[in-house]
């Protein structure tokens, strides 16, 4: 089964075990028999996942950890799913939307934040400011018209 990670470095996801689904709404869990990187993405053998059929049931669902089981941050680090909703705002107090995604570009990482309109901003100095997560929101100096 062909799996895109966001992990860094890629491979990573390897050891995080085990893993969880959902599918129709029930949580289902995730024996790694064995996996490795190939190209640009991991390739896994999963526990009764025994042909193409099985694994075509999977095609686009989103793989899940135990939070005790992601590395400690340093100071200004955040992990992705912690944006996520997060109220963006502007320096002229302008509320931009909430953080509906984060892309990796190859050049940088995006939020892709939701309000009237869709803003893609870059999630690098000097565009972003500050992330506070009692608030819920994150500064940045981006012009609304963008």
């Amino acid at each position: 089964m062909k799996i895109f990670s966001h992990t860094q470095s890629r491979k990573n996801i390897l050891s995080y075990k085990p893993w969880h689904i959902q599918i129709d709404g029930q949580w289902q869990t995730l024996e790694i028999v064995n996996g490795r990187e190939q190209s640009k993405t991991i390739v896994a053998k999963i526990k009764d996942v025994d042909n193409r059929e099985q694994a075509r049931l999977m095609i686009g669902i989103d793989v899940y950890i135990e939070k005790s089981q992601l590395p400690k941050l340093k100071g200004n680090e955040y992990y992705w799913k912690d944006l996520i909703g997060l109220e963006v705002v502007n320096q002229s107090d302008f509320v931009l939307g909430k953080v509906e995604n984060l892309v990796d570009t190859g050049a940088n990482h995006v939020i892709v934040v939701r309000g009237e309109k869709e803003h893609w901003v870059p999630y690098i100095a000097p565009f972003l400011i500050k992330v506070n997560l009692e608030t819920q929101q994150i500064l940045v100096d981006w012009d609304e018209n963008f």
